[in-house]
């Protein structure tokens, strides 16, 4: 946890973006696998977890825009707990640790919140949440869904898409959990290994490491597949496998690396070339990173890249830039460059994508693949994003415009045909926006060609 001067000082910034009524943070209750007390792994909300850094279950914060006054709900364990979980620490000591010193308990909730003043809450996620505050604001779902603060959320993506020095901190240590991942990995993509045994053994690297996996992982030799979490095939030699995984944090902040390894331990000519042009679209879109760019330049420079390299290999044809804007890349690339990236590997998606990815000067584009970009706003220093280009060769998305003879004067199938069979290569790291520019979180894993197959030795 940390001091609790940052959560007095995080609620204080809120406090002066809104100025009226009180600002509702339910956090998350116990999610139950089968049976009542047979619970999946305890994940506080992450905006609770922002303003109020309590990491336990039962817990509601307020945040009082008109008196200046914050508090905490919750009630205190009894015996029986105790004797399940051993002490615990009382509700005005944890109070105490997040600079709160209104502590009240669980029943005084509901009257609180019928004092008549205007209540503003963030889009709730899980349906025992939507029950919650259907039943303490006396609202049917749908009035729920409709009466989410935009405020609230405008705020709220304000202040946590700026990082402070402790929260890079902790996503820089995750980094530095998902370099052993990553580096584990490589070193077990061997043929007659299957796909579950890495998945199992990194795992438990991340739980090691403090918290937990930060997503389930995505490893798979069928990289065509861009979150693929079936883990049933066995690695043979002359496929790729990608690995797609971070770790968390006790205090919720995480990583997400992606890295492609060939399995046996040496690219053969056709995946080196491939594999090279997504490097280079990693690469360079991380140098031109910095305050004041539109991130969805970087993107359309990592797919310029892409459409470049391949055109060069023989996969596209014609004038790039006019493919590019037509969007005939994205039979390669279809997703987006990053996203934002911190308490949420996905930072703040829950609020809405658009509201954290995009503003008044970015919109969304509907185009395909141009449309998945998460991220397209003007970036700042202090953003965490992730840079994570890829190239694929999808069979399905293939023959679909194959068939519809879909920009063929971009496209050469014939040769694209020919690779059906290749899976797909992604690199992703963890980056911070700095006043002039960008740096590469955590230890650096290795990614380039010999790097790689240096680690598989």
């Amino acid at each position: 946890m940390f001091n609790n001067s940052v959560y007095t000082n995080r609620r204080e910034k809120l406090r002066s973006r809104i100025k009226d009524g009180i600002g509702f943070f339910p956090g998350n209750n116990e999610s139950p696998m089968n049976y009542q007390a047979n619970t999946y792994h305890f994940r506080q909300d992450s905006s609770f977890m922002y303003f109020f850094g309590l990491n336990q279950p039962g817990l509601s914060g307020i945040i009082d825009f008109e008196t200046g006054e914050d508090y905490l709900f919750g009630n205190d364990v009894t015996m029986d707990d105790i004797i399940w979980m051993g002490d615990q620490p009382s509700m005005n000591e944890r109070g105490s640790m997040v600079g709160i010193k209104n502590v009240l308990s669980t029943d005084k909730l509901q009257g609180f919140l019928q004092k008549g003043k205007k209540i503003h809450y963030l889009p709730p996620y899980r349906g025992e949440t939507i029950l919650h505050l259907s039943q303490l604001l006396d609202l049917s779902y749908q009035e729920i869904k409709d009466q989410t603060s935009m405020d609230l959320i405008q705020a709220v993506v304000e202040l946590r898409s700026v990082k402070e020095e402790v929260e890079i901190g902790e996503i820089e240590r995750m980094v530095n959990v998902a370099y052993d991942m990553h580096t584990t990995a490589m070193k077990m993509a061997f043929e007659g290994t299957y796909e579950r045994e890495i998945s199992g053994v990194i795992e438990g690297i991340a739980l090691a490491g403090g918290g937990m996996t930060s997503f389930p992982i995505i490893l798979t030799i069928n990289g065509q597949i861009l979150h693929n979490h079936y883990h049933g095939n066995m690695l043979k030699e002359g496929r790729l496998m990608i690995t797609d995984a971070g770790a968390e944090s006790e205090l919720c902040y995480g990583s997400d690396i992606t890295r492609t390894t060939p399995v046996g331990g040496t690219f053969s000519q056709r995946q080196k070339e491939i594999y090279e042009i997504v490097l280079k679209a990693n690469v360079e879109t991380i140098k031109a990173t910095k305050p004041g760019l539109y991130y969805k330049n970087l993107h359309l420079k990592a797919a310029d890249i892409i459409a470049n390299g391949l055109k060069d290999l023989g996969f596209m044809k014609g004038n790039m830039e006019e493919a590019v804007n037509a969007g005939a890349h994205a039979l390669f690339f279809p997703h987006g460059l990053g996203h934002m990236l911190g308490l949420d590997v996905h930072d703040m998606e829950n609020l809405g994508e658009d509201h954290v990815g995009y503003d008044n000067e970015v919109r969304r584009s509907s185009q395909f693949g141009l449309a998945y970009l998460r991220l397209g706003r003007r970036l700042k220093p202090g953003n965490v994003l992730t840079n994570e280009p890829g190239c694929y060769f999808i069979p399905a998305l293939i023959d679909k415009w194959k068939a519809e003879k879909k920009f063929e004067e971009f496209i050469n199938y014939t040769k694209v045909e020919q690779y059906k069979d290749f899976g797909g290569v992604r690199i992703e790291d963890d980056i911070l926006v700095t006043e002039t520019g960008s740096r590469v979180l955590g230890k650096p894993i290795p990614k380039t060609v010999e790097e790689v197959e240096e680690v598989m030795k």
